[in-house]
């Protein structure tokens, strides 16, 4: 077993459990072991993200390298409808068995990663990098980020310590925005950054002057970007952040911006169709 797999196999058993299969073994034990041609057949237009995943839930269930050819081969790329995908064969009852999990868990990172392909390919001409957040669902953080990556963003945080991020809550309980600034200079991380979310011309400017090196603009208009980009300091990146939609999205690819972050690549991507389809052999 690979790294991914080993690092995968504590998420995958958790979704297993889920399904309850325990329940009735008599039903489990009766599943017939014959083989069959399995086949992933893509019903939109999408970039395929998630299938360590959907390897890893049949590894689970015994089935070592299943649908290895494909991973190494499709993983990442955009696809077309009608587009079918040979997975290898199975035993009908693994195929039974993990077909659901498997399925949810590489049409939710399809989900995403189409979705983020969507805003890459319109802010790259800008030199612009599209972020996701931490608005990601509660045990499947993990595989939302790799969606991100694999449809051509970035990650913002993975976790909270990745980056001291200053938000207004800080703000308000720190008495400002430099006493928010001095509690996480005092925590004592030499080499974790900050980043300072700044909702006014004002606290840009004394972002700058506190020396915080990355300034998230939040539900700043574009005529307000183009104001204070203007007064980027060298070694200072500016994301913008707040209710950019792909519809929106040209209004802020405003030269000096480096990043975009969006919530909604992960919470809001609308649903693509992938359907697992396998047959007996002859």
């Amino acid at each position: 077993m690979d790294l991914t797999q080993i690092s995968l196999k504590e998420d995958i058993a958790h979704y297993f459990k889920e399904d309850d299969l325990a329940r009735n073994l008599f039903y489990l034990e009766k599943l017939p072991e014959e083989k069959v041609d399995c086949n992933l057949f893509i019903k939109s237009d999408m970039v395929l993200a998630g299938l360590p995943w959907f390897q890893g839930t049949f590894e689970y269930l015994g089935e070592k390298g299943f649908a290895g050819e494909a991973l190494k081969s499709f993983e990442g790329r955009a696809l077309k409808k009608g587009s079918v995908i040979p997975l290898g064969e199975l035993p009908f009852s693994k195929a039974l068995t993990g077909e659901r999990i498997a399925l949810n868990l590489l049409q939710r990172a399809s989900n995403i990663a189409t979705f983020t392909y969507a805003f890459v390919e319109k802010a790259q001409r800008f030199d612009i990098k599209i972020l996701d957040t931490r608005k990601t669902t509660p045990g499947l953080r993990s595989l939302e980020k790799y969606a991100v990556r694999v449809g051509g963003g970035y990650n913002h945080r993975l976790g909270q310590t990745d980056m001291w991020m200053v938000k207004d809550n800080h703000k308000t309980f720190f008495g400002g925005v430099k006493g928010a600034i001095d509690f996480f200079k005092s925590v004592g991380a030499f080499y974790t950054p900050i980043e300072l979310e700044v909702h006014n011309e004002d606290e840009f400017f004394l972002a700058l002057s506190e020396g915080v090196n990355h300034i998230m603009l939040d539900n700043f208009s574009p005529d307000q970007v183009r104001k204070v980009i203007q007064k980027k300091t060298p070694g200072t990146t500016v994301e913008i952040s707040g209710g950019v939609t792909l519809e929106k999205l040209e209004n802020y690819l405003i030269p000096g911006v480096d990043a975009i972050s969006v919530g909604a690549l992960t919470y809001g991507a609308p649903p693509v169709d992938i359907s697992f389809k396998y047959q007996r052999k002859n």
